[in-house]
């Protein structure tokens, strides 16, 4: 059964959504963030993916101190990233309650540091975070596209360990318009063994049933979640 991961996105301590990455584009749903982890565990899901928007604008981590109220409040099992660009972040990541933590552009940016990460942290506590346009990796908070395809990217990393992927399409972030299925599909035929968590677009309960039925790992829920198109209660067939 595919693992549910509802998402919490962070600006200035409170629970937010961005468009397609644009902090110009930002929605403020909650104040409290601690409030929504509460309602994501007492529906009976296990797992959060937890984003802290300030930390990848400045490059370092900055909301480790929401991690720390909701892993201390709550069972939840907590991914966490962000701006994660040194060795001091992971351990105050860590240290504040996160199981696992999601690199992005420190993954291309500098490959060396990231793979000391997994052999130092171990793979099963890092996350692959591969965002693309186009199957083409996007960093720095989606506003740079590299010359780098996402299969290249997970060949690369496959080898060197890594077992967990996030993959975001950025066309489909935060637009309500459905998942990438046909990129998902292709990552998991050429890399059967990858656990490969979808993100962005996830708008319905359709949409996760064809996700289920593909074997993916895992499917983060964001925007649909916060604007009632999928309702918590509505998510417990998949538990």
């Amino acid at each position: 059964m595919i693992e549910l991961i509802p998402a919490i996105d962070i600006i200035d301590g409170k629970c937010v959504r961005l468009t397609q990455g644009d902090y110009g584009q930002k929605t403020v749903y909650n104040e409290n963030p601690l409030e929504v982890a509460k309602q994501i565990e007492g529906a009976g899901i296990k797992r959060l993916h937890l984003v802290d928007l300030d930390g990848a604008k400045q490059k370092k981590i900055i909301n480790h101190k929401v991690l720390e109220t909701i892993s201390a409040n709550t069972k939840l099992y907590v991914d966490f990233g962000g701006g994660l660009q040194s060795e001091k972040d992971l351990t105050i990541a860590f240290n504040a309650g996160a199981k696992q933590i999601t690199g992005g552009s420190i993954a291309v940016k500098n490959t060396e540091m990231f793979s000391g990460w997994i052999s130092k942290f171990g793979a099963d506590k890092i996350i692959l975070g591969a965002d693309c346009k186009s199957a083409m990796i996007a960093i720095s908070g989606w506003q740079e596209t590299t010359e780098i395809s996402v299969f290249k990217l997970i060949e690369d990393y496959l080898k060197k360990g890594i077992q967990y992927c996030i993959c975001t399409d950025v066309a489909k972030d935060g637009l309500l318009q459905g998942p990438s299925f046909e990129l998902y599909q292709e990552i998991q035929t050429k890399f059967p063994t990858l656990k490969l968590i979808a993100s962005g677009g996830v708008t319905s309960i359709e949409d996760i049933e064809k996700l289920n039925d593909m074997k993916m790992y895992g499917a983060i829920i964001g925007k649909a979640f916060y604007e009632g198109r999928i309702k918590l209660e509505d998510l417990k067939k998949f538990l």
